[in-house]
């Protein structure tokens, strides 16, 4: 059976990465659409549900979204589910400059995915952790607040690494294996 879900994302780059993590042994197809979905505000747990709930509405069957977080220790898990527009508005510098007065510059990036089959079913989570470090900015400027985030254990901020290494341990790969998982039980 060929079932196709909707990833709602207007990420180019994103749905590339999805698509590349998930493999080509799914059983399922994945399309892109763009839905304009009202900006939540809350923990991410409940505005990834939320936007799932929101898609499942506007969709004819299975919905994928995505939300992705970066938490910073210091400031209690701020800017979490906001790092895109803190970014947008203070840049990379900004974000480091967060934590200058701390001497805690331990960061968790949080992924998580939900999945819903249809409107009238219930929202499955998948959640995906990497805990690092805040860094001066290095590597390449094409992929959000990678260069800033040095996970554990590594000595490349996700910026620096090539793409295959940061999909094997990153938080997106982490939360897409438990939606892999998922989709093929």
């Amino acid at each position: 059976m060929d079932k196709t879900i909707t990833f709602i994302t207007s990420n180019k780059k994103k749905l590339e990465e999805v698509i590349h993590i998930l493999g080509p042994n799914m059983p399922y197809k994945l399309q892109a659409l763009d839905l304009d979905l009202p900006e939540l505000q809350g923990e991410t747990e409940y505005i990834v549900t939320e936007k799932c709930r929101l898609a499942s509405l506007k969709v004819d069957g299975p919905v994928l979204v995505e939300d992705t977080s970066l938490c910073f220790n210091a400031l209690g898990g701020m800017p979490g589910p906001y790092i895109k527009w803190f970014q947008d508005k203070i840049g990379l510098e900004g974000l480091n400059n967060l934590l200058m007065a701390y001497t805690d510059k331990r960061a968790v990036a949080k992924c998580i995915f939900a999945y819903k089959n249809c409107k009238e079913e219930q929202t499955h989570l998948f959640t995906g952790n990497v805990y690092g470090s805040i860094v001066e900015p290095r590597g390449s400027l094409k992929f959000g607040w990678d260069p800033i985030f040095l996970p554990d254990g590594y000595s490349q901020t996700f910026a620096e690494m090539d793409s295959e290494a940061k999909n094997e341990i990153s938080h997106r790969y982490k939360a897409l294996q438990l939606v892999k998982d998922f989709l093929q039980s």
